[in-house]
């Protein structure tokens, strides 16, 4: 009996972990519904400096779909006269219990973050802090066009702007 008791402790763990592998129906169909972004894209950008000077770059974006589609990474960079100006990852899952997607961005300079993000009508935005957001959209030739936008006294101005051609 005692030896049974053992076996029971030592294996209960095992048979814990081994309902986690279910996957989550709910969040595998709502992170499907921002499966258009997957693919391997490139294109160029501009962002405007402090300076309010338009400094351009090019840019590619990898994105696939992970952990039996409940989880979307996208790896990005960015070069400027063949220097990295950008070099990001995210990942994309659900907020557990709200219907809501977050989207967890982590940077070269260790910067990182997790933020709101959202679709409305196949548009996707994501909010790194209050009063800026980013919106990706498939445009009508089938471009990631994505633009950054602050928030100042309830206009939104934009200081980002990329278009990226699926490979």
């Amino acid at each position: 009996m005692k030896k049974l008791l053992v076996f029971c402790l030592i294996c209960l763990p095992l048979f814990t972990e081994a309902q986690n592998y279910e996957t989550n129906v709910e969040a595998q169909k709502e992170i499907r519904r921002i499966g258009f972004l997957v693919g391997e894209w490139e294109g160029t950008g501009w962002i405007m400096n402090q300076s309010r000077e338009k400094l351009t770059f090019e840019q590619t974006e990898k994105v696939s779909l992970k952990l039996n589609d409940t989880a979307l990474l996208i790896e990005g960079q960015g070069t400027s006269d063949g220097n990295i100006v950008h070099n990001a990852l995210a990942i994309v899952t659900m907020a557990e219990g709200s219907g809501q997607y977050k989207f967890s961005s982590f940077l070269q300079s260790n910067q990182q973050g997790t933020y709101k993000a959202e679709l409305l009508d196949n548009v996707f935005y994501w909010y790194p802090v209050e009063n800026v957001r980013y919106v990706i959209t498939i445009n009508d030739q089938g471009q990631w066009h994505e633009i950054g936008e602050a928030n100042s006294g309830g206009t939104w101005y934009k200081f980002f702007e990329m278009t990226l051609n699926k490979k």
